[in-house]
């Protein structure tokens, strides 16, 4: 089972027609499973999406270093 390792929270609002009809209404987080090391993790797509990109910049750096 994924573990979830995010610090962010469901965003809460107000839903509110034309003809004045009142709701509560909730935008819940976007997860996805990731696995870091072997390890199953629980994350949001925005830091999924930074996870990506600061590996790939790693990645990118090794292999230039490798063929200086």
């Amino acid at each position: 089972m994924a573990t979830k390792i995010t610090l962010q929270k469901p965003n809460f609002g107000n839903s509110r027609s034309h003809a004045k009809n009142q709701g509560n209404k909730i935008q819940k987080l976007n997860f996805q499973t990731i696995t870091v090391n072997g390890v199953k993790v629980k994350v949001t797509a925005r830091e999924k999406r930074a996870f990506d990109k600061a590996t790939t910049v790693k990645e990118t750096k090794t292999v230039k270093k490798v063929e200086e």
